[in-house]
């Protein structure tokens, strides 16, 4: 019913940048929320970013001034660009996304497969 497709991670070098892309396809009525979470091995997983359907933006502390989060409505898109990106930056990136299913009355979050930044000399 609903697909979340990341792409654009890869390997990049330390104080290298990156740009994430999600897009949302399916049998949707509307996004009210969308966001990027990342897991590194051993780890739980971790909210990056995320970005209301409004605009407003939430950063966790780690990323702060290094990653901007934003979003293509019309699209049904989420991009993360990440600069001056660090070793402890390195995990699988998810896309999340809230939203409503066509038919439905209610939310649900839809999670993509994660895509793998590594940043590494």
């Amino acid at each position: 019913q609903v697909q979340l497709v990341e792409s654009g991670g890869g390997l990049v070098q330390p104080g290298g940048s990156l740009r994430l892309s999600c897009a949302a396809s399916g049998s949707i009525l509307s996004i009210y929320i969308m966001g990027w979470y990342r897991q590194a091995p051993g780890k739980q997983r971790d909210l990056v970013a995320e970005i209301t359907r409004g605009g407003s933006t939430r950063y966790a502390d780690s990323v702060k001034g290094r990653f901007t989060i934003s979003g293509d409505n019309a699209k049904n898109t989420v991009y993360l660009q990440m600069n001056s990106l660090k070793s402890e930056d390195t995990a699988v990136y998810y896309c999340k996304a809230g939203l409503v299913v066509t038919g439905q009355t209610f939310g649900m979050d839809y999670w993509g497969k994660g895509t793998l930044v590594t940043v590494s000399s």
